[in-house]
């Protein structure tokens, strides 16, 4: 998957209270990339990660995938493009409390009427750890448990690209610190692209393309 951001801007408001989120912002993502994005709180990070997996549509630009402006999907269209394509890890688990650990995880297949490969639900949740847990409510999980089984739900339609949202922001330093090495893991393993959105400067260094958001401004600022 190639995506590319093409000006990307994303304006709240008009005349005095007009607040510019995004400017104008140019991003290459190629297919294997590790990025991290940077910046204080009210920079435009979260804005940029929502245009950039179609949550939002911004005020002007446009954000190609592999040579289509997804901006130009139907709803419904952009919707099943976002199921089919895009894994989301949040710092917010959002697992559904009355369910199972493999029903959250097999949450979004079921949506698009699929049924779970077994095989690779195994290998994932082997990959993860959670293996013995699946038959757990979320309430009977450690959080970083919790964020495990909220990973293998971003992945279990085989994205191309996973964005990740502070997705070791409620985890103690331990926890997070292992979320972060299975990220890079099923990186590595699993041929992911991977964006995550981080304060976090030891994890934003993992990265092999590193970016900072200030203002609504965006800049690479380091690749390895």
């Amino acid at each position: 998957m190639n995506i590319k951001a093409k000006e990307l801007s994303k304006i709240y408001g008009s005349g005095d209270n007009q607040v510019i989120a995004l400017d104008k912002a140019n991003l290459e993502i190629a297919a294997n990339d590790f990025i991290s994005i940077m910046g204080p709180s009210g920079s435009g990070k979260s804005t940029l990660l929502h245009l950039l997996s179609g949550l939002d549509k911004p005020t002007s630009g446009n954000l190609i995938y592999d040579g289509r402006d997804i901006y130009r999907f139907t709803d419904r269209e952009l919707s099943a493009f976002r199921r089919q394509r895009i894994g989301f890890i949040f710092q917010q688990f959002n697992l559904l409390p009355v369910l199972t650990a493999k029903e959250n995880i097999i949450m979004p297949l079921l949506l698009d009427k699929k049924q779970p490969d077994e095989r690779y639900l195994k290998q994932l949740t082997d990959l993860l750890g959670i293996s013995s847990r699946l038959s757990h409510l979320p309430h009977e999980l450690s959080g970083g448990q919790q964020q495990r089984v909220a990973i293998a739900r971003a992945l279990i339609a085989q994205p191309d690209i996973i964005f990740a949202d502070e997705p070791t922001g409620n985890l103690d330093s331990k926890s997070g610190g292992e979320v972060v090495e299975i990220l890079k893991d099923i990186r590595i393993k699993m041929g992911k692209t991977l964006v995550v959105i981080t304060h976090d400067n030891n994890i934003a260094g993992m990265a092999e393309r590193q970016f900072v958001i200030v203002d609504g401004i965006l800049r690479e600022v380091a690749a390895k």
